[in-house]
């Protein structure tokens, strides 16, 4: 599917998803469009879609992408043919007007040179992280949203052989990895198919004999799973999660675990997140401003 049949059912908004400085669109139910570049935020007042436009234009994108957007599933998150992330909602879960943020995937070219060039980490941390990654360390990306993290996973991927076999899993297919044997698999929770969630994904995954697993973001059931596979070992594998730090990612990641496990204990899962995973990496995200905060190696 070309990017050019999406363009009409977006079209007043179609030369923002040109640019290639602008990393996020956002239109909100009050009709307003508002722009990030460059790390700023600012209101785009001449722009603005005809009533019931947007509405109409998301659900036909939905059912071209095979999935579904209404009243009854009123949330859409899909990649769109640039590889640019489109989150939607819709009434009645947001009134009057839809809510849509794009997010525009700018960096899928970016190797850890030009991360290094724009701060975003020093050389003393890229080669840490290098040689992480060549050694088949399991490493977890914590920050928050929009904090980088599926940017700098894309990049330290590029320091796998390229003889390895890459499953790479996740929610809203969205990363760009370079290396010639990588088999993507996304979850089906929102489309006209039966449910298959992320967990069940990942479950599948590991019988189809991965070198290194890459997981988009841990966030629910699969947490238990990643745990699992990284204490069994598959070695090398790279994941994304939301968190404030890096040791709240290691709570983070036990929490969710627990969740699909009633009798884990909290610190029993801790101690298994200290296990499995080597090491932290958390990226922080000030003024527009994204950098590596911390490396933590946590393997006992």
């Amino acid at each position: 599917m070309s990017f050019e049949i999406i363009i009409p059912f977006l079209k007043p908004i179609a030369h923002l998803l040109a640019s290639r400085t602008i990393s996020e669109i956002m239109v909100n139910p009050d009709n307003s469009v508002w722009i990030e570049e460059k790390g700023q935020i600012q209101r785009l007042p001449d722009i603005q879609f005809d009533d019931g436009a947007l509405q109409t234009g998301l659900e036909v994108i939905a059912n071209r992408f095979g999935k579904k957007l209404d009243a009854d599933s009123p949330i859409l998150n899909l990649r769109l043919p640039d590889g640019s992330r489109l989150a939607a909602m819709i009434p009645p879960v947001v009134n009057p007007r839809p809510l849509v943020t794009i997010r525009r995937f700018t960096a899928k070219d970016f190797k850890l040179d030009d991360l290094i060039r724009v701060e975003m980490l020093t050389e003393e941390q890229a080669e840490i992280l290098t040689d992480a990654v060549r050694a088949g360390q399991n490493i977890l990306i914590a920050g928050g949203t929009a904090s980088g993290k599926s940017t700098l996973l894309g990049t330290l991927a590029d320091a796998i052989p390229d003889h390895e076999r890459i499953l790479l899993i996740e929610d809203t297919a969205e990363l760009h990895i370079r290396k010639p044997h990588v088999v993507s698999a996304e979850s089906q929770t929102d489309t006209h198919h039966s449910r298959i969630t992320f967990d069940d994904v990942l479950r599948a995954i590991l019988r189809h004999h991965p070198d290194r697993i890459i997981v988009g973001e841990v966030r629910g059931a699969e947490a238990l799973t990643l745990l699992d596979a990284t204490n069994t070992g598959h070695r090398g594998t790279l994941a994304t999660i939301h968190a404030s730090s890096a040791e709240e990612a290691i709570r983070r990641l036990a929490s969710l675990a627990i969740r699909s496990a009633a009798n884990l204990q909290l610190n029993v899962a801790e101690e298994d997140v200290r296990r499995g995973i080597d090491l932290i990496v958390y990226i922080s995200r000030h003024q527009g401003r994204r950098h590596v905060q911390q490396v933590l190696s946590i393997r006992n």
